[in-house]
């Protein structure tokens, strides 16, 4: 009985697909990493997308050679219909060849300029405020504190990816400090949210950043109040929602000029809810660090006219990121239902859009603007995206898949255009969903 178990087929391997019972398999071996899952560095919620499945393409993406050695303490057996796509093929082939060539590893100078513009735009931003009476001068740094925010995002990012420091401590020190201390977001909610956005890219009943009910919907299909598997909730679309939703296109900039407000408050509620949390004390702490700074230097500002100035002026310009991480996602092909892992390569360049921008211009977007490259090759340090997109787009061509490269402003073009058409359908009275008393007085008439 022993030796039969060995050979698993695809049928079985699917039943393994619970919390309790999880069976992945990689190159034709089957694993069983039920035990594994609490303590899984990329969170309970990637492996269970991608639970009863063959998931190479995925494990190739996201994790360096050495983490192969760890897999034979969770082998169960050998998965006896195993097949390989072409696109698969070709898609480990490029990871091997970027790994012969130690991209993964030349990490260039990027990070280390990046701390170095960070640190003089918070001295400029804090002198600002404490050695000046002039109010454009207390304008101008709340500004430059947004451009703080902005850099730390994309370190934070970086760290949160790949090793961007000399060690694991000081690789965790930068996450923490980019993070929690500068910008008083949990790096511990970002990896959480952002590993499932990885997996399940532009799903939209598993992907966290599509789901922004009452506010936006990206796709008709949200109007069925979709459940989120992510926050296990359901996406209620009442009459609430499809007011919001109906003049999303006009409301998608302000908002965004205050997004930042959400990602503290969900932030706070990971830290204090009872979902396991990795080190929740130094998150915690860093946080804690962030609240203690931030508010100080306001109350250095002579009145609180000035003192409203700064922080919308920080939180406008930081909105800025906000917007180029929907504009990578929002106009892009979406689907239903869980991610499958034997099509990683046609859902990320489905799911992503770059941004065309010369190279000097890099900084602004924080080397993100090669998203489908990133997307599948995550843990490529940034510095290297512009020189692999050309074997991305080839690739591409190759099996005919999209590759979407368009102008900043073609994609704002397209993101706006996609909440107006959501929008438009969103108005349509004979959906039936139950009207309040705003939604009939602003659509009167037309």
């Amino acid at each position: 009985m022993a030796e039969e178990k060995r050979n698993i087929s695809s049928d079985e391997l699917k039943k393994h697909n619970k919390a309790e019972d999880l069976w992945i398999s990689i190159q034709g071996k089957v694993y069983d990493v039920t035990d594994w899952i609490k303590d899984h560095p990329g969170g309970e919620t990637s492996l269970l997308n991608l639970a009863g499945q063959d998931v190479t393409d995925t494990f190739v993406a996201f994790h360096p050679g050495t983490a192969w050695k760890y897999l034979d303490r969770f082998f169960v057996g050998y998965l006896k219909d195993y097949q390989v796509s072409e696109v698969s093929k070709d898609y480990r082939r490029l990871v091997s060849e970027f790994s012969k060539l130690g991209l993964f590893e030349k990490k260039g100078h990027g990070i280390f300029i990046s701390l170095c513009f960070m640190a003089i735009l918070f001295a400029i931003s804090v002198c600002g405020v404490l050695f000046s009476k002039n109010v454009w001068v207390h304008l101008a740094s709340g500004g430059l504190m947004g451009f703080l925010w902005i850099q730390s995002g994309w370190v934070g990012h970086d760290a949160g990816h790949y090793q961007i420091m000399t060690s694991p401590g000081f690789n965790r020190f930068a996450q923490v400090l980019a993070g929690n201390c500068l910008t008083g977001i949990s790096i511990g909610w970002w990896k959480w949210i952002h590993n499932a956005h990885h997996i399940a890219c532009n799903s939209l009943d598993f992907d966290p950043d599509l789901q922004h009910i009452p506010l936006f919907a990206v796709s008709s299909k949200f109007f069925n109040s979709l459940t989120s598997y992510f926050y296990e909730r359901k996406m209620t679309f009442d009459s609430i929602a499809r007011f919001l939703v109906s003049y999303q296109h006009w409301t998608f900039y302000p908002v965004m000029c205050f997004a930042r407000i959400n990602l503290f408050a969900q932030s706070f509620l990971l830290l204090v809810s009872k979902r396991r949390v990795p080190n929740r004390g130094q998150e915690l702490v860093g946080v804690l660090v962030f609240w203690v700074w931030f508010p100080l230097l306001v109350s250095c500002l002579p009145n609180w006219a000035e003192r409203v100035m700064f922080v919308v002026a920080s939180f406008s310009v930081t909105g800025i990121q906000h917007v180029q991480f929907c504009l990578n996602h929002f106009s892009s092909s979406v689907y239903l239902g869980p991610p499958r892992a034997n099509d990683w390569f046609e859902k990320q360049t489905k799911g992503t859009l770059d941004i065309a921008c010369p190279s000097w211009m890099d900084w602004f977007h924080g080397g993100l603007q090669f998203q489908v490259e990133h997307h599948l090759f995550p843990r490529l340090p940034r510095c290297h995206l512009r020189k692999i997109s050309p074997f991305v787009r080839d690739l591409c061509k190759k099996h005919n898949l999209p590759y979407t490269s368009v102008s900043f402003f073609e994609a704002n073009k397209m993101t706006i255009g996609t909440l107006r058409t959501a929008a438009l359908q969103a108005r349509d009275l004979t959906n039936p969903i139950p009207k309040n008393l705003v939604w009939e007085a602003v659509n009167t008439h037309g």
